[in-house]
């Protein structure tokens, strides 16, 4: 089986996957850092129901419905088709999580999981270092591999309009809603809606992504990969299912993550929904897709800690 994500992704003989340079990333580091700084001073300031209110309701639409399903699921891996007006929609939702734009979003997911795919990558590429060294790598820094591979998006991607005006006005697109939230609760409608609500979606990313590439129960491996996608169960519901990181890593293309039972997915959950209504179709799941080679079930039920690559 092939990945939509891993063909966009072109190898060549001197391609490598381990030799590189962790750089810091400015315009990245300063967003980031300065949507932390802000939540971290303000929030205590000006917490308010209505402010906690309004964090938690924009971060699961923006999570569950724009960077789970719009970006994750359907930009990504197409696991599931949408009008093109909808799927917009939801690829704006995710953009307004506050990580990257859509394309950059699509580059870094799928140069990610090609050096995952590999007997060896980078120690960026595998969260392989400690919690702190981990947190600045991801949320500051990018890596320059010495040999990388070329990315060569579809021109669907390539060509959008919608998509490179949001790609580079990613961090615009805060504006109209901080100025929205300021004019209807003042101070802390606009902290609680803007800064908390990045920095908290921007290092919950982050901080699952560095537990589940590590260590955690896993029902599946895919032999000759160096890096294993494990779960992290105690976040299925906040995360949208995007915890149950083990089954994804088995099977990409599913737009149901939570394929086991009592493995509860909130974001398949909202695209039955959606597609009660028509506005999304053809919803893979792991049945539907062609068998992957080397994928076997294990089943540690307990988790079994994998520090390797």
């Amino acid at each position: 089986m092939s990945d939509r994500s891993t063909l966009r992704v072109k190898a060549s003989a001197e391609t490598s996957a381990v030799n590189g340079r962790v750089r810091w990333a400015p315009a990245r580091s300063l967003w980031i850092g300065g949507m932390t700084i802000a939540a971290l001073m303000l929030a205590p300031t000006y917490v308010t129901t209505g402010s906690v209110l309004l964090f938690l309701v924009t971060s699961a639409v923006t999570l569950c419905a724009g960077h789970s399903i719009g970006l994750h699921r359907l930009l990504i891996h197409r696991s599931f088709v949408a009008p093109r007006w909808f799927e917009r929609v939801l690829v704006y939702l995710g953009t307004l999580v506050g990580m990257t734009g859509p394309l950059g979003m699509v580059r870094l997911h799928d140069m990610r999981d090609w050096a995952q795919r590999q007997p060896d990558c980078h120690p960026l590429h595998a969260h392989r270092t400690a919690l702190v060294h981990d947190a600045w790598w991801q949320m500051h820094c990018r890596l320059d591999l010495d040999h990388p591979p070329r990315f060569e998006p579809e021109p669907y991607l390539r060509d959008d309009r919608f998509l490179r005006s949001l790609e580079a006005s990613w961090m615009v697109q805060q504006l109209p809603w901080a100025l929205l939230f300021l004019g209807m609760g003042g101070l802390p409608w606009l902290v609680w809606g803007v800064p908390v609500r990045v920095a908290a979606g921007v290092t919950g990313h982050w901080l699952v992504g560095h537990i589940t590439h590590r260590r955690g129960p896993r029902n599946w491996v895919v032999d000759g990969m160096g890096v294993q996608g494990h779960d992290l169960p105690a976040a299925a519901l906040i995360t949208f299912g995007e915890a149950w990181h083990g089954n994804h890593h088995a099977f990409p293309e599913s737009a149901r993550l939570g394929i086991l039972p009592g493995q509860h997915d909130p974001g398949w959950w909202l695209l039955l929904a959606l597609r009660r209504v028509g506005l999304v179709s053809a919803l893979n799941e792991p049945e539907h897709l062609p068998p992957r080679a080397k994928l076997r079930r294990v089943g540690t039920a307990g988790g079994t800690p994998d520090e390797r690559c």
